[in-house]
């Protein structure tokens, strides 16, 4: 695990690139439950949204130039910009001095994100990438229950993320935007997801369709992988679902585990089921703001020079694996 040497820092000032939905509704208002976390500075392409958002933010600072953002008193920055544009504000915001939680998938392609890894450790900062589902109070306590081998041997998981997401004006839907549909932007987590239960992947195999929304990007990718350590993963990811749906399924050959609602459920608790054989079933509910979780674990890297959970360089191997599923599907 990288971890970096450079003075502590006694408190963030953050700058956000990017003032969408997800900006607004989510990361801001849980970046005002960090204590030791402040909102300076806001960029858009569109100044007026910017300052739009700082208004209602409290933030002092709105930006359309990007170089002006970041000279602005921050000292990091949470790109959550459309994903052409993370390759070049990453890569400005490193060679800056900005400690980075870029949104995922952390690039359109290899080469940018393999660029963007590189340059963050030249310029000595951090890069961490917001694969906030690991954080989950119910995947964390899973992921205990498999290296503890409480479920036995690695048999299989399986894990499903099913929404309905029409195609519209949303930079999802051009592919010179997002790089892809459904599967770069859900099948981004659950292969994330994947390797944080059952380590490294060594191969990955299956399908990116268009089944109901015939846009430019997919609404459908389903997929099997190989752990390097034994045992397999799958998971089918959509955008075309009616009714949401989502569960993870970890299959040991001690036991079992599931959890159902962890994504996107809103005034729902999660719940995480274990069966072991020769015991009862127990199962737990719990509600858990996972940008909350993901921020006091990239705050505490940022400020006390500590490790990241998930870093660049999972970014990149994630990046990877989409790539090649992608070329396989071309053949």
């Amino acid at each position: 695990m990288i971890k970096i040497k450079r003075p502590k820092i006694k408190k963030l000032r953050w700058g956000i690139t990017g003032c969408g939905y997800y900006a607004e509704h989510t990361f801001i208002p849980a970046l005002e439950n960090m204590r030791r976390s402040n909102l300076i500075s806001l960029y858009s392409h569109k100044k007026k949204r910017a300052h739009e958002l700082a208004k209602k933010s409290g933030a002092k600072g709105y930006f359309s130039d990007y170089d002006e953002f970041l000279n602005s008193g921050i000292n990091c920055v949470y790109v959550g910009s459309v994903n052409s544009d993370h390759y070049e504000q990453v890569i400005k915001a490193a060679r800056a001095g900005k400690h980075i939680l870029c949104e995922k998938p952390l690039s359109i392609n290899t080469a940018q994100a393999e660029e963007m890894v590189n340059v963050c450790r030249e310029n000595n900062v951090y890069l961490a990438v917001n694969y906030v589902h690991r954080f989950h109070p119910h995947v964390v306590k899973a992921k205990e229950l498999i290296k503890n081998h409480t479920v036995g041997k690695l048999v299989s998981i399986n894990l499903n993320f099913n929404v309905d997401f029409p195609p519209g004006s949303n930079f999802r839907f051009n592919k010179s935007l997002s790089g892809g549909g459904a599967f770069r932007d859900l099948g981004t987590h659950m292969i994330d997801l994947l390797r944080f239960f059952g380590g490294e992947i060594i191969d990955i195999n299956g399908y990116v369709d268009n089944l109901v929304y015939k846009s430019e990007v997919d609404d459908f990718a389903v997929a099997v992988v190989k752990f390097e350590s034994g045992g397999y993963g799958t998971f089918n990811v959509s955008f075309n679902n009616k009714k949401a749906f989502n569960r993870i399924e970890i299959l040991g050959h001690k036991g079992a585990i599931s959890i159902e609602n962890f994504i996107g459920v809103k005034h729902q608790s999660a719940k995480l089921t274990i069966l072991l054989a020769g015991q009862t079933k127990m199962s737990f509910r719990k509600r858990g703001n996972k940008v909350n979780y993901m921020l006091r674990s990239v705050q505490k890297s940022f400020l006390n020079n500590e490790p990241l959970v998930v870093t660049g360089e999972d970014g990149l191997v994630n990046m990877k694996l989409m790539e090649e599923l992608e070329s396989k599907c071309r053949k």
